[in-house]
Formats: structure tokens, C-alpha cells, sequence
């Protein structure tokens, strides 16, 4: 029997990434293990953008701005500037991943309904991990999966950059990132929303997550169908709590989880259960053959349209996610033009 419960996931073969940038946390929970890959999105951002300012970020920023005459006051110069922070983040978590391990970055909620838009986000965000050393086979793109981008993905993993499918709740939703071609997929165990105060109180503690959740039959219908099909898209699941629903996801048997520092600590630090309480389960598929055989890329993805759109739940949560992602990156960007247009003492 493993000692932790972190390493008896592990030894399930379970592959585990970390939800952080914060460097400090990686750098502590190395001691317990590697990770495969980090995971980040436009709140993790703006937290670790805050806390590591002064001491990280400040004087690479400003110099960039300065010399590249980044007009802060524009939308395209701001941006600019936010991705060379994000890439400047996930460079202080690459040295604790895995050799093959990847950084990902999410494109902007922003571009969510543009194909267009999308790919040149990943694009640009991919030249600037070049500029810092960071070559694109250790990047992976984030990209919300709407009708629109999933169509940015195909063209993205067609030009040899990475995508995993976020904002996913749905089956249809991970069906289209697996015909699109995206490396992994990232279905959210419980909502965005649930991980902020204003959202916080409609967070469900499930006694039995595995059984009760509403997510667990979806991300094992999920992982079922992937298997059938034999599909290289590795299922990554996200938004992660408690302790309990590590434990819960684990039993579903996804490729990997990528689970927060806090949580992270949580697992690191609690001794393993017994081997039963690990144990695969067995659930009743979710959804008809239709759904599984669909195809969700042609005519502009119009099948993923017509799913999401029928699927109330998905089409709200997707719209919130997005949502709550903009807010987020919006005070970054306020933050940033603050910080830069405030003359040194």
C-alpha cells in the first residue's frame, strides 16, 4: 500500500498535474512528487500575477514595455503585455514538471466565439514561450471548447500546437475536441463559479462524489467512449475541491487529474485508505450511439452548435466560465496599466 494518498493515486497510474503557478508551492510539493504538467487559466493568473510583481515580474515587464514601445492604453498593447506575463508565470513551474511534461496557457474568453481570433492568440502566445526558451512541444494551449474554437483547435493541431479542450461539461463538447484532434481534454468536476465568494454557496459537498456528483457519470461516459474509440485525447479532469472528489475522479480511472496546490498539500499529507476505497467503478454510460457517433466538425461544427444549444445546463455553464474568465482577466489588465503607469519612487 502507497503511504500517501498522493502516491497511492499515483500508483493507480493516475498521472498527476498541477493546477498552480505559484513556484513556492511547486517547488515544496516536489519533495513529495513530479508532475506531469501545470495547468493555469486566467484566475490563476491574475492571483499569481499579484503576488509574485515586485519580486518577479516588474522589472522584465517594464522593460519590455519600454523597449518595444507597448502602448498600454490600447487593447493589442495590453494584451501583449499579459502574455509575456504568462509565459513568464508558467516558466517558474516548468523546472518541477517531467522532462515530457507540458505548460499550458489558456486563450483569452475574449476570442471564445472567433476561430480566427483564438488561433492567433495561441499563436502569439506560443511565439513569446519561444522568445523564453520554452519550445511549443512544451506548450499546451487551453482553449475553450465553443462551436468556434474547436475549429481553432483542428486548425492549431494541424500546424503542430497543442490544444486541450476546457470549459467542458458535456459529452458532445469532449467527442468534438477528440475529432478536432486536441491532445486532452479538461471536463470541470464542479463549476468555475463555485471556487470564487460570490459563487461559493452554491458549492454541493457530495458525502459520495463518485455517486452523487452530477459530473461523475458525464466524465465517465466520457472516459468510456474515448477508450471504445481508441482515441489518443487523454481526459483530464479539473475543478477539484476536496479531498473526497480526488478520491472520487481517481476511481473513474481518467488519464490524468490536475489538482490545485491546496489540494495537492491536502493529498501529500493524508495517509492512503485502504485499496477498496480506490477501487474503478462501474457506471451506466451517459447518452445514446448518436451522440458517440456524431460528427461534430462538419459544416463548421454545426452538431456541436445544435448540442450545446439543447443542453441548458452546458450552454450555462460554459457562458459562466466564460464570464468569470474575462472578469479575471480584465483586473489583470487593469492591474498591469496601473502598475506600469505609475512612476517609480
Amino acid at each position: 500500500m502507497a503511504n500517501t494518498l498522493l502516491s497511492q493515486i499515483q500508483a493507480l497510474g493516475v498521472i498527476l498535474d498541477i493546477d498552480s503557478m505559484d513556484p513556492r508551492a511547486a517547488e515544496s510539493l516536489s519533495v513529495s512528487t513530479t508532475f506531469h504538467s501545470m495547468t493555469s487559466n486566467q484566475a490563476i493568473v491574475n492571483g499569481q500575477l499579484r503576488l509574485q510583481w515586485d519580486a518577479n515580474l516588474e522589472p522584465i515587464v517594464s522593460q519590455y514595455v519600454q523597449d518595444a514601445a507597448i502602448d498600454i492604453s490600447t487593447e493589442t498593447g495590453i494584451l501583449k503585455v499579459l502574455n509575456l506575463v504568462t509565459v513568464l508565470l508558467a516558466s517558474k513551474i516548468i523546472p518541477y514538471l517531467d522532462k515530457t511534461g507540458r505548460v499550458l496557457a489558456q486563450t483569452s474568453p475574449r476570442t471564445a466565439y472567433s476561430k480566427d481570433a483564438t488561433v492567433a492568440h495561441a499563436r502569439a502566445l506560443i511565439s513569446v514561450f519561444g522568445k523564453h526558451g520554452i519550445s511549443k512541444d512544451r506548450v499546451c494551449i487551453k482553449i475553450p471548447t465553443t462551436p468556434q474554437s474547436i475549429l481553432a483547435c483542428k486548425e492549431l493541431q494541424e500546424s503542430g500546437i497543442c490544444t486541450l479542450g476546457t470549459c467542458l461539461f458535456s459529452v458532445p463538447q469532449a467527442i468534438a475536441a477528440s475529432q478536432a484532434g486536441c491532445l486532452s481534454i479538461s471536463p470541470y468536476f464542479n463549476e468555475l463559479r463555485v471556487h470564487f465568494p460570490e459563487g461559493a454557496s452554491s458549492y454541493i459537498d457530495h458525502k459520495d462524489p463518485v455517486r452523487q456528483h452530477p459530473m461523475s457519470p458525464i466524465i465517465y461516459s466520457i472516459i468510456q467512449a474515448f477508450k471504445e474509440k481508441q482515441t489518443s485525447t487523454t481526459v483530464v479532469p479539473a475543478s477539484i475541491l476536496t479531498l473526497d472528489e480526488a478520491v472520487a475522479l481517481a476511481r473513474l480511472r481518467p488519464h490524468h487529474l490536475t489538482i490545485s496546490d491546496r489540494v495537492l498539500t491536502l493529498l501529500a499529507a493524508a495517509p492512503a485508505k485502504p485499496d477498496e476505497d480506490l477501487a474503478a467503478v462501474t457506471m451506466e454510460v451517459a447518452g445514446e450511439k448518436s451522440v458517440l457517433d456524431a460528427d461534430y466538425i462538419a459544416n463548421n461544427a454545426a452538431a456541436l452548435e445544435v448540442a450545446i444549444s439543447r443542453d441548458t445546463e452546458t450552454s450555462r455553464k460554459i457562458k459562466e466560465a466564460l464570464e468569470i474568465f474575462g472578469r479575471q482577466e480584465e483586473e489583470s489588465i487593469q492591474f498591469l496599466r496601473k502598475v506600469l503607469s505609475t512612476p517609480k519612487a
